[in-house]
């Protein structure tokens, strides 16, 4: 692992109102693949400075803050509360450095907080660079097609700018904004990134004159400075013209999201995971993959997922902030959010897991499922057009279709408790709070309101009634015929469970209207009473 370089100290400039991004939030704080980009910037200089990095912040400072020093480590912050330029925005950062005794950085790192796209290797190479020249000041370049909005590199040479000799040395640097004519025409930029020695810097911005364009105080105008009392200027061009670009809008946003984007695909790829299109393939700067994993097209995993060894994740996918164990295959058009799901698992299509939720090994989770912090067991299946939230299942249970855990009274949120190796069959309600003992059998169409004990059978439903013939009447009398004769009314009645645990029908003629009252009634007599739920 790269070390970090003695006696060097980073300030990052993050200071800026962004008034091209058109946004209410920060620049620096806009995302590209999932980070805000001043991250990006702060990972290269805390893996590089020994002698601290300085954050200045300015518009949302306290945003930017709170974002900054979530990092921790040897990361401070300094503001800059009136936006007087780039040369301004360094100073403030000269109270941190010579506040503390042990910090003496002998040349400073300047960096931009909206170049996400700069790598460490090429600052690495910029320092090797400073180092090896002596110079007082070394800068980034880059030739660009188009240079409008960017400041000009001036060379000793005007003419010779675009062969980049290293004889050729730094004269000036050029805001855009008061370049001349014949210096419009040069398309060598300066891409914002700076080694400073540590001696010259804040002297030399003590002398900035803010008298320009801008009225502003500019960190460019040291190289002017250096060159005047003769120190050396070096430039180090970029090959890799991405790594210079500087994010001043949604489409240079857009850009730079592209970019990185790519990236880590080609990283991802490179270390065993399989994108059947990696162009619709989108995975987020945090993310973890683990080898022989295969994403199809248009998966997203965002945020901190982490995704384990020979997984499948298909089309339309979208994974956000889990962790996914091994071997675990997920099918189309599932929504995945700040969920476990353990090895061996199956779920999908369209299945969606809210936040909350583990899926215990071997678990099954099927067409048309939500869940909302609930724990389904160990090989416990939930294989269609359920909602469970709120529950615990236990391992080896049977979720039937349609199953719905009533979690929610429109005040408050109740748990489920479902014990090992239960089973429950289709369109059943669990009016929570309410809990089925191990090894129960709860019969289709059941709403469960009281607590079940284990090895138990519940039966929830009204008796069933058919009324043979009753179809064919109707449509008799629908089209003008006559219907024919009413058959005897049949009912199924529940037997006492002493007598037996089975259900036994009994018919009963209903010819003349009293007989059929009177069996009506001697039916409905023998029917067990309803119970009641409790008010909740």
């Amino acid at each position: 692992m790269p070390s970090s370089i003695p006696g060097l100290g980073v300030i990052i400039m993050a200071a800026g109102l962004g008034k091209r991004m058109k946004s209410a939030l920060a620049k620096v704080l806009h995302p590209v693949a999932g980070r805000p980009m001043v991250l990006y910037v702060l990972d290269i200089a805390c893996g590089l400075a020994e002698q601290g990095v300085v954050v200045v912040v300015g518009h949302q400072g306290t945003e930017v803050r709170k974002v900054v020093e979530a990092v921790g480590g040897q990361v401070a912050v300094a503001e800059q509360t009136k936006q007087l330029g780039t040369g301004h925005a360094v100073l403030q950062a000269r109270p941190v450095f010579t506040g503390v005794a042990h910090r003496r950085p002998t040349r400073y790192l300047i960096l931009n907080g909206d170049t996400p796209l700069l790598t460490e290797s090429t600052v690495r190479q910029l320092l090797a660079m400073h180092d090896a020249q002596g110079a007082a000041v070394t800068l980034l370049t880059a030739v660009l097609d188009d240079a409008s909005g960017y400041g000009r590199v001036i060379r000793q040479r005007r003419d010779e700018w675009l062969q980049g000799a290293a004889d050729n040395v730094v004269q000036s640097i050029v805001e855009d904004k008061d370049v001349s004519n014949a210096e419009r025409a040069v398309r060598e930029i300066n891409v914002g990134t700076y080694v400073v020695d540590g001696e010259f810097l804040f002297p030399a911005l003590d002398k900035l004159d803010p008298r320009n364009a801008q009225g502003e105080y500019y960190l460019t105008d040291i190289v002017q400075m250096a060159i005047q009392q003769g120190r050396t200027v070096s430039a180090l061009r970029l090959r890799d013209i991405d790594e210079g670009l500087g994010i001043n809008s949604r489409v240079q946003l857009a850009e730079a999201e592209g970019v990185i984007r790519r990236r880590i695909r080609e990283r991802w790829l490179e270390a065993g995971v399989t994108m059947r299109d990696p162009v619709s393939t989108w995975i987020d700067a945090e993310v973890i993959i683990g080898r022989d994993t295969v994403l199809y097209p248009n998966v997203t995993l965002e945020g901190r997922t982490v995704i384990g060894e020979s997984v499948v994740v298909h089309s339309g996918t979208r994974i956000t902030d889990c962790a996914i164990g091994n071997r675990v295959e997920i099918l189309d058009h599932c929504i995945l959010r700040e969920s476990q799901v353990e090895e061996e698992c199956h779920l999908g299509p369209f299945v969606h897991l809210r936040p909350g939720v583990i899926a215990r090994r071997k678990a099954k989770v099927g067409n048309f499922v939500e869940m909302k912090k609930t724990e389904l067991g160990e090989g416990s299946k939930a294989n269609h057009l359920s909602y469970l939230g709120d529950a615990t299942i236990g391992s080896g249970v049977n979720i039937g279709a349609g199953t719905i855990t009533c979690n929610y009274d429109g005040y408050k949120k109740f748990h489920t408790v479902v014990g090992d190796g239960v089973f429950i069959g289709s369109d059943v309600q669990l009016v929570a709070p309410v809990t089925v003992g191990q090894g129960s059998i709860i019969a289709a169409g059941a709403t469960v309101t009281q607590d079940v004990p284990a090895d138990a059978l519940v039966i929830a439903r009204v008796p069933q009634v058919t009324r043979e013939g009753w179809a064919a009447r109707r449509r008799a009398l629908q089209s003008g015929q006559v219907p024919p004769p009413v058959p005897p009314l049949t009912r199924a009645v529940p037997v006492k469970a002493a007598k037996s645990a089975k259900l036994v029908t009994r018919a009963t003629t209903s010819t003349p209207a009293k007989a059929t009252t009177s069996a009506t009634r001697t039916v409905n007599k023998k029917q067990p009473a309803i119970q009641r739920s409790k008010r909740r």
